[in-house]
């Protein structure tokens, strides 16, 4: 009995083994490319990638986490090759936050951020003292106020980069505007369930829940000089492999911009190289 049990035992080791060692992520010269992304649209754009990079000889594996906070986190820890999630502001804020030594391989594309409402048609109906759903999203504080303030609801302190703004730096707030922030991802839900004026929503939650951005939304950011496309990250010195190159040049490929093109008509912006 002993000696099944121990042979048990040895059979299970091997396997655990067996199964760490599968995974090349971390391994430059592999064909496999481990990419870490949320669902909508990165995990789409990759699959809609994945023949062109067999056509280079590469096996892609996408992965996908519950938590916006693991994605850098799984990066930095060597468990995939590069994730697809996130712009440049928040991956800096991410660095700053967490010492990690991670950088930007090549943006993809843009989802420019929408206003919805089911109380007014535009952000000049907004009545005074309108409540407005921000996300908590650090990194995207600065985004929000400043497409509030293009839209003339509000004015932020000329001394601080728009990108770097807070609530504290708003110098007028002609409609005496209320400012509630929530996870993103609970943001198009309270959009549903009217609990505000007017809601910020991330395209890819817009996407999930149904919504057209372009159809839908009372107001979408404007593509142009806007710092906030959608990026490759990778460990510092990766951004070289061949792997992320191949990746990169895949995604940057005609046919990934005509997919895009067609499938989110105009809710997401293909990025040039």
């Amino acid at each position: 009995m002993k000696k099944l049990i121990l042979s048990a035992l040895i059979f299970v080791f091997a396997g655990i083994l067996t199964a760490c060692g599968s995974n090349n992520a971390g391994d430059s010269n592999s064909k496999e490319i481990v990419v870490a992304a949320t669902k909508t649209p990165h995990a789409e754009l990759l699959e809609e990638a994945e023949p062109l990079l067999k056509e280079k000889g590469y096996t892609l594996k996408v992965e996908t986490f519950s938590d916006y906070k693991m994605y850098n986190k799984a990066l930095a820890e060597k468990e995939v090759d590069a994730n697809f999630f996130q712009h440049i502001p928040y991956l800096e804020q991410e660095k700053k936050d967490n010492d990690y030594d991670l950088v930007n391989a090549g943006a993809i594309h843009l989802e420019p951020f929408g206003i919805y409402s089911k109380k007014v048609k535009s952000l000049n109906e907004l009545p005074d003292g309108a409540k407005v759903i921000l996300t908590n999203n650090v990194a995207e504080q600065g985004r929000m106020l400043a497409f509030l303030q293009k839209s003339g609801l509000i004015k932020l302190d000329s001394k601080v980069e728009a990108v770097n703004a807070t609530e504290k730096d708003i110098v007028e707030n002609k409609k005496n505007l209320k400012f509630e922030k929530i996870a993103p991802e609970l943001t198009a839900k309270a959009y549903e369930n009217n609990e505000a004026d007017a809601v910020f929503i991330n395209v890819n939650y817009a996407i999930q829940n149904k919504l057209n951005p372009k159809k839908d939304a009372i107001e979408l950011e404007s593509p142009e000089n806007n710092p906030y496309a959608n990026i490759i990250a990778v460990r510092k010195g990766d951004e070289s492999s061949e792997k992320i190159k191949a990746l990169l040049e895949a995604l940057h490929s005609d046919e990934i911009k005509s997919f895009i093109d067609e499938k989110y008509n105009g809710s997401v912006l293909p990025v040039s190289e």
